[in-house]
């Protein structure tokens, strides 16, 4: 597990430099700038736990964090520049970091269990700053993308801006018990999908390295 989110983390931070340059609202391009500065130390922290356990650096492979770092990349090019695509990167970011504290929820509690009092720590901090982060996207969703990206859509509708497409996100968790409660709102110069039958808010958004061995281990709640 340790592995895994350690090449999560590494190729995050590239992910993280492409978001902030797709992104159009400048509080969100400091976000993820502010995220990919954090992630770089975090991974730093996870080399130290590293040490701690006796065991030298090294990445495994992280299926799950290469298949949300796709779908949000499909939104950078499905996306126009505006609150449509700064919509969809909120929400492709929140199911990285909701990944992220369960992750580190798990490892910390596997830490206590065997008595790795200080991995423990070090796992708890960076889960605490994951969520941190969720919540301040959420903030961002809510504050300013989702009502910029429902007066697009309101565009569209009245024929303002043909062939333009628009989306809105709003996210929010409780980040202990992983909850998810994120919505989106997506349309198009030919109409709007209702997909949950929400007419306000509704819809979803659908859609190099690497070594290491093959890790199991059962789930632990976080």
């Amino acid at each position: 597990m340790l592995k895994d989110i350690y090449y999560a983390e590494k190729k995050l931070t590239k992910a993280l430099g492409k978001m902030a340059k797709n992104a159009t609202l400048g509080r969100l391009k400091e976000a993820f700038k502010t995220h990919q500065a954090q992630t770089e130390d975090q991974i730093k922290k996870l080399e130290r736990a590293f040490g701690i356990l006796g065991m030298t650096p090294k990445a495994k492979k992280c299926a799950a964090m290469d298949g949300l770092l796709d779908e949000a990349d499909e939104h950078i090019g499905e996306y126009e520049k505006g609150a449509g695509l700064d919509a969809a990167l909120i929400v492709g970011a929140q199911k990285v970091e909701h990944y992220e504290i369960a992750a580190y929820g798990s490892m910390r509690t596997f830490a206590r269990t065997l008595g790795y009092t200080e991995c423990a720590a070090i796992f708890e901090q960076i889960r605490e700053q994951e969520s941190d982060t969720d919540e301040m996207l959420t903030s961002i969703a809510e504050s300013v993308v989702n009502p910029q990206a429902e007066q697009e859509m309101e565009d569209v509708k009245s024929g303002g801006s043909s062939g333009s497409r628009a989306s809105g996100n709003r996210g929010g968790q409780d980040s202990e018990a992983g909850e998810d409660s994120s919505s989106a709102v997506s349309g198009n110069g030919n109409g709007f999908d209702r997909e949950a039958g929400d007419e306000a808010l509704a819809g979803a958004f659908t859609g190099d390295d690497r070594d290491g061995d093959a890790e199991t281990g059962s789930p632990m709640g976080y």
